[in-house]
């Protein structure tokens, strides 16, 4: 080794002179390691001379990192490194300052990095960039239906909770097909909204019309506030029962005022028609909330009901009974169909009738938590009494036995008795609605729920401690419905009035007709040409 000063030898001291050079030589190489630097990396000899490492100095030059070493260093980190997982360099002490790092170094980093993108992109995507599973799709309904995870977390009917996510969960960044969003992009972004305030429920729908005659739901509340609790022995909504009507209805206010619709439709039916304080509760959720509901009657209602479960009647049906049993009131609609089947089915009503019963008001009446068999037998017969009043001439019996003529139930106690039957877990609307039931199945269902206590029905995950009181009393209104129109098989509705509501504006405004313009439309025609 050279003086730098004089270019002379220093003097040597025989062993001891190799001695110190050995020493010299490992502790530059330990140091050499620590700062991950090449193994020929070159010293600078100004560091050499004093003992102290220049980490400045330390940087390899041109022809290190062309090195074999350095190569191999670096094709190891455009693999991705070891198969047990290679590890970065041990950071410095912080009483040293860290190696700058060369441009052969960010760039082998930076094709490590590429490299690993590539691998994940692989792995999820296929080796050819295709999908390994299928795809979730956009939430595109029937114009009556809804999703599994239509209701936005916080409603406190924990029937229609979903463990997805979200009416939707509408949902949590899943991934969704090339095709279905661009089919998605294709129509505008106009949203409609329908609330129902029922005797029972409050509920909620914001949706986009899609395809003719569908939607996608964007937004969803359901709540149960039991608004005609008491109804039947006063007459009035009682104070509790407002309170609690209310504070749902501030629920809604705050979802319809986030989202900008283009229309909405707010109504009451049958405890705000039947109670004697009804107009002074509506005035008094337009000034706490906003929200101006209007009071429909029961032809309303009852056409509303058969537009919303219009996607359940299928082609070869030629007459239909659909019921809607409510929490004040039942609604049954007698739907004949001729060979010019009108796009709106509930122009196909012959006859019609409104119940002044309901799962609330019977159950007040005969008791909901210990129901006897003959304590259900009497409210059968109860309601017996009010269907023999109905004019309605009975269904052809060739109709039933070709097939043609069959039930539509859409209520909770039909759901009820859908999700018991199938044994579910929990509720789950996907699994609920449209499922057949055959006669015999819904007799067992029924029989099954009677001999359960109240206990029973309450940890019944489908049914719940909110309906373990009333669902009994639905149970009787529709075997008085199924004595009266005798049917060897029951459809399950899953809907009703929110989604009649959505059908009939959409309908109205034209939107399925302007989007199947639109989506016929050429590309690069800009308007009528000369």
């Amino acid at each position: 080794m050279r003086d730098p000063d004089s270019g002379a030898k220093p003097q040597s001291g025989g062993a001891s002179t190799a001695e110190e050079r050995r020493k010299g030589k490992s502790s530059r190489r330990g140091k050499r390691k620590r700062s991950g630097l090449p193994r020929n990396a070159a010293f600078s000899a100004e560091s050499s001379q004093s003992g102290k490492t220049d980490l400045a100095a330390m940087r390899p030059t041109e022809d290190d990192a062309g090195s074999p070493a350095h190569k191999r260093k670096r094709r190891r980190r455009s693999r991705g490194g070891s198969q047990a997982g290679a590890t970065s360099p041990a950071p410095m002490q912080a009483s040293k300052a860290a190696p700058q790092r060369t441009v052969t170094e960010e760039n082998s980093q930076s094709v490590f990095r590429k490299g690993k993108q590539r691998r994940k992109h692989r792995g999820k995507r296929g080796l050819q960039g295709r999908p390994l599973a299928q795809e979730k799709q956009p939430q595109i309904v029937t114009p009556t239906g809804r999703s599994g995870g239509d209701h936005a977390p916080g409603h406190a009917d924990n029937r229609f909770h979903d463990a997805r996510p979200p009416h939707s969960r509408r949902d949590g960044g899943s991934a969704r097909s090339h095709a279905a969003a661009d089919e998605e992009r294709s129509y505008p972004a106009d949203l409609y909204a329908a609330l129902d305030l029922g005797t029972n429920n409050c509920r909620l729908l914001i949706a986009q019309p899609t395809r003719p005659g569908q939607f996608r739901v964007v937004d969803a509340f359901s709540r149960i506030v039991r608004l005609g609790e008491g109804l039947g022995a006063s007459g009035r909504l009682s104070g509790d029962a407002m309170d609690r009507a209310v504070e749902a209805l501030r629920i809604c206010a705050s979802k319809l005022k986030s989202r900008e619709i283009r229309r909405m439709r707010l109504i009451a039916t049958e405890a705000c028609r039947a109670a004697e304080n009804g107009e002074a509760f509506l005035a008094r959720v337009t000034s706490e909330t906003g929200l101006e509901l209007e009071i429909i009657d029961r032809e309303t209602e009852a056409r509303l009901a058969v537009s919303g479960c219009s996607s359940l009647v299928g082609p070869e049906a030629r007459s239909v009974v659909l019921f809607d049993i409510g929490g004040g009131s039942s609604e049954i609609a007698v739907i004949r169909i001729d060979e010019n089947r009108s796009s709106r089915l509930a122009n196909h009503i012959t006859h019609w009738t409104s119940l002044p019963v309901g799962v609330v008001t019977l159950s007040e009446r005969h008791g909901g938590r210990d129901v006897t068999p003959d304590v259900f037998e009497t409210m059968v017969v109860e309601v017996q009494g009010m269907l023999a009043s109905f004019d309605c001439p009975p269904i052809h019996e060739a109709l039933v036995e070709a097939g043609n003529f069959h039930l539509i139930g859409t209520s909770g106690t039909v759901t009820t008795l859908a999700g018991v039957h199938l044994d579910l877990p929990r509720y789950d609307r996907r699994k609920v609605d449209g499922v057949w039931l055959s006669d015999a199945e819904v007799t067992a269902m029924q029989a099954k729920l009677l001999s359960w206590d109240f206990a029973g029905r309450a940890a019944n995950p489908c049914i719940g401690p909110d309906r373990a009181d009333l669902v009994l009393a639905g149970c009787a209104i529709l075997e008085a419905i199924r004595r009266r129109w005798p049917s060897p098989r029951m459809r399950v509705a899953d809907r009703g009035l929110r989604e009649g509501l959505l059908t009939d504006m959409m309908a109205d405004d034209g939107v399925w007709r302007r989007n199947r313009a639109r989506r016929h439309r050429p590309r690069d025609s800009k308007g009528p040409q000369e």
